[in-house]
């Protein structure tokens, strides 16, 4: 009973349009005052959460991405890709999915994908020929490969609240992101051919395609250092994020000398903005999970899937099934730190491991990111190309069944997530 109060009340303050780091911290505290405890944990639970050096990732790469969305990266990696898959059938959307995928693995952000990659693929797409549905679809499905490919700021969190590996988690998410991405490309050559939009240009000649190339290999170079160096382990990912930061604006400055002094005033301030959200969202999850561990509603919601639920594929529907309805009113990293507590018990008692179950989650999540009406890469997709928020939901109908299929694989083969972490 005194759960369906408290997620009553949440669910009541969140509809109120309460912001969701007050519902949570408010919810906590109060929480915390009628059981009868100290009041002062709250403050004590936060210091001990905002104090941390895995944190200290979030607005770096926050401010790495947003450097490289003002440096007009985005638009020197399409145009590197298209000059080398632009020929194919379906050519366009596999360079749209490519650089989505490039990009992931320099920014960590899921929304800076999305409007890096979409502005630039939008219009060349449709110009094209291509259905707009489908356009923006794979334009918003696309932007989700920023949290599943590292860096990822969800893993990030994750890692903070289970204290599993950050680095673990990234390199556990390069198989299921690098599946997606050719799941996303295979569909998008078969829809082409189904539609008619066989050959969007000629091939490139050589000397396009080298210059294009060398315009985006400062960018290219950077994925490949963040990367190979958390996987050397040269150094942690927090390391990365503050490399990964003085390399973007070395490349958009001195090298590509596209980033104005505005452009980096602006990347600076949107940075601080979604950095000071994340960080509330944080603070207010954690004095709402010390209330709820108090009360010990996870052990108890541990022990009634434990006794209900006595299958591992069972137990995975109903969290997949949770999860989605989550995501029609919680945002991605909401979710993340409110469902880690509660599942992950449960999950570790089924044989579940942690790394795995955290990478389940990611692309749960990224789910929850394209579904109406608090995904936010469908609202990014509908600001960049002005459309019909129901158009762009239809169009990513798809593309939600493919990273199903996408977990399902995870699912049968676990080995896609845990083979480079710990067997390679």
């Amino acid at each position: 009973m005194t759960v369906v109060i408290i997620l009553a009340s949440l669910f009541t303050l969140l509809l109120a349009r309460v912001p969701v780091a007050f519902a949570l911290g408010g919810l906590g505290l109060a929480l915390l005052i009628l059981g009868g405890f100290s009041p002062l944990m709250a403050p004590q639970a936060i210091l001990s959460t905002l104090d941390g050096f895995i944190l200290l990732a979030v607005p770096l790469f926050l401010l790495m991405a947003n450097v490289l969305l003002k440096g007009g990266v985005g638009g020197d990696l399409f145009a590197a890709v298209n000059a080398w898959v632009g020929h194919w059938p379906g050519g366009l959307a596999v360079a749209t999915i490519i650089s989505c995928a490039i990009f992931a693995a320099i920014s960590g952000s899921s929304v800076a994908t999305a409007a890096t990659i979409g502005t630039v693929a939008i219009p060349e797409m449709i110009g094209r020929g291509y259905d707009k549905k489908f356009v923006y679809g794979l334009l918003a499905a696309g932007g989700t490969l920023g949290i599943l490919i590292p860096p990822s700021i969800p893993m990030i969190v994750y890692g903070f609240i289970t204290e599993e590996s950050v680095g673990a988690l990234f390199l556990a998410g390069v198989g299921p992101g690098l599946a997606l991405v050719v799941l996303f490309i295979l569909y998008s050559m078969i829809h082409a051919r189904a539609t008619g939009v066989t050959t969007d240009m000629d091939a490139a000649s050589w000397q396009t395609r080298r210059d294009a190339s060398i315009r985006a290999l400062p960018s290219m170079a950077l994925a490949m250092l963040i990367i190979g160096g958390i996987y050397s382990g040269a150094f942690t990912p927090t390391e990365a994020a503050a490399i990964g930061f003085a390399a973007a604006l070395f490349v958009t400055i001195l090298i590509l000398r596209s980033l104005s002094w505005l452009g980096l005033k602006e990347a600076i301030f949107e940075s601080m903005i979604t950095t000071v959200a994340i960080l509330l969202i944080v603070a207010g999850a954690k004095i709402f999970g010390k209330a709820i561990t108090l009360y010990r509603i996870p052990q108890d919601i541990s022990a009634v899937i434990t006794q209900t639920i006595d299958t591992p594929l069972a137990f995975l529907i109903v969290v997949s099934v949770v999860l989605l309805l989550m995501g029609l009113v919680f945002e991605a990293l909401s979710m993340v730190i409110i469902m880690t507590p509660v599942l992950l018990p449960s999950a570790m008692a089924l044989g579940f491991d942690p790394i795995w179950f955290g990478i389940f989650m990611v692309i749960m999540v990224e789910c929850a990111l394209i579904t109406p009406p608090v995904g936010l890469n469908l609202y990014v997709i509908q600001a960049v190309a002005r459309a019909p928020m129901g158009q762009v939901a239809r169009g990513v109908i798809p593309f939600l069944l493919l990273m199903f299929t996408t977990v399902a694989l995870l699912y049968v083969w676990p080995d896609l997530a845990l083979y480079i972490p710990f067997k390679l």
